[in-house]
């Protein structure tokens, strides 16, 4: 996996490898289909790239930090237990920001009944039914965001993980999994470590000659007839690098923003301390306008976890059934998980911007594709939005079942990118 920020994402496949395919005198259909799987899982394209410093935005930017908890929060506890009081709920009482928190209740996916764990590839799409043998993801929320409200920072979007299974939130707009970066020492370093500018250059003289040598293979497939579908994922892709290296070229000129590591090392709790991680880092790429897109897929995972208090596989957790002992070792998993989501509120709130404060100009979405993990259910979906300077309710329960699709047209919005539909969504609902 690549760390150097193309376009703010490592690119799936082994690089040296495409770039021997992309280079080769002849392209064969073997060879095709590799480049093509390579360029699949490309970001969208930031065709209006806003590169020039002056035309930076001089009021504080919009930010959006979009997390899924894969296995969701036990119902009874995190939601409140009578309309607009968070005090009213056991996992959220005393939360810092409560002012500048809103919970939903009602909200769902369509077309995830029978979805299970998949569910959680349409977390950010809406795209329904994806058990399906057949099925082809949309969009994710943050890629439509990245090319409205992204490209004026050096990462026009990042996107976070816990551990390295290929995919988390992120699909581009063939629905094509974007893999998220885990590590927190190579985060850090991509985002703040110093650039090797002999090598960078380098890097990138050789992907301007494989670009050329790439244009030159697509005259000679269209001389050739081949399929048209392919010729225009091909030029689509190339389309895509031809932005990405633009963009790269621009920023090599720019020095990263020296920021103090504070990430910490403690490896008694290691799934504490990488939630911890990844909450800080979103903060510091925040906080130096490094990006103003995140997610943040906390998947379920394989084995034990420890936090305080408990030991035990996440997902075997999950499927408490009702068991007072289990449920007990599950809320541990639970609520530190939201220990730190509160603290990552209150360390943004207290970093003055403009008017405001920095959790102010960012809207943060902490959610689930499951209502009930224990029954692999996905209605009442978990939905906590905070920050982003909205007038928020506390508690909010919907008078009927709404798609969660819905308050992402909303978001979409709020962030001036004027769309009119959205995964699954019916209407903006003004919620916020």
């Amino acid at each position: 996996m690549r760390n150097d920020g193309l376009a703010s994402q490592p690119l799936c496949g082994d690089r040296a490898e495409a770039i021997r395919m992309a280079t080769m005198s002849r392209v064969t259909t073997s060879a095709r289909r590799t480049f093509l799987k390579f360029g699949a899982a490309l970001p969208i394209a930031l065709h209006s790239l806003s590169l020039k410093a002056e035309a930076k935005a001089k009021s504080p930017p919009q930010r959006v930090l979009l997390i899924c908890n894969s296995l969701g929060f036990h119902a009874p506890y995190f939601f409140p237990k009578t309309q607009g009081d968070l005090e009213a709920s056991e996992y959220l009482q005393g939360f810092g920001t409560s002012e500048k928190v809103t919970v939903f209740g009602n909200f769902f996916h369509p077309g995830m009944a029978t979805s299970n764990h998949d569910s959680e590839k349409s977390f950010l799409t809406g795209t329904p039914n994806p058990e399906a043998s057949h099925f082809v993801n949309g969009v994710s929320l943050d890629q439509v965001l990245a090319k409205g409200i992204g490209s004026g920072t050096r990462f026009p979007f990042l996107s976070f993980s816990i551990y390295n299974r290929g995919w988390g939130c992120s699909w581009n707009d063939r629905g094509v999994a974007i893999p998220p970066m885990h590590d927190e020492e190579q985060i850090f370093e991509m985002l703040f470590g110093e650039e090797d500018i002999r090598v960078k250059k380098s890097q990138l003289a050789n992907d301007a000659r494989v670009l050329e040598c790439l244009k030159r293979d697509l005259v000679v497939l269209r001389k050739s007839g081949d399929d048209q579908a392919k010729l225009e994922m091909y030029s689509t892709v190339i389309r895509e690098l031809e932005a990405q290296l633009e963009h790269e070229k621009y920023w090599l000129k720019t020095k990263k923003p020296a920021v103090e590591k504070a990430l910490s090392v403690d490896r008694e709790f290691e799934f504490s301390t990488k939630v911890k991680n990844m909450l800080e880092l979103a903060k510091l790429a925040f906080r130096t306008d490094s990006t103003r897109v995140i997610t943040f897929s906390m998947d379920w995972i394989y084995g034990a976890i420890k936090v305080p208090g408990a030991t035990g596989g996440w997902h075997t957790l999950s499927h408490h059934g009702g068991n007072p002992d289990v449920l007990a070792s599950l809320s541990c998993v639970e609520r530190d998980i939201l220990k730190h989501f509160n603290q990552f509120l209150v360390d943004m709130d207290q970093i003055p911007e403009g008017d405001g404060t920095l959790l102010d100009h960012t809207t943060v979405l902490m959610g689930s594709n499951f209502g009930d993990s224990s029954n692999h259910t996905c209605n009442n979906l978990p939905i906590l939005v905070a920050g982003g300077g909205y007038q928020h309710q506390g508690y909010r329960v919907l008078d009927q079942k709404t798609p969660l699709c819905n308050l992402y047209l909303e978001l979409l919005h709020q962030h001036n990118v004027d769309i009119g539909k959205f995964g699954s969504s019916q209407k903006d609902m003004r919620l916020l």
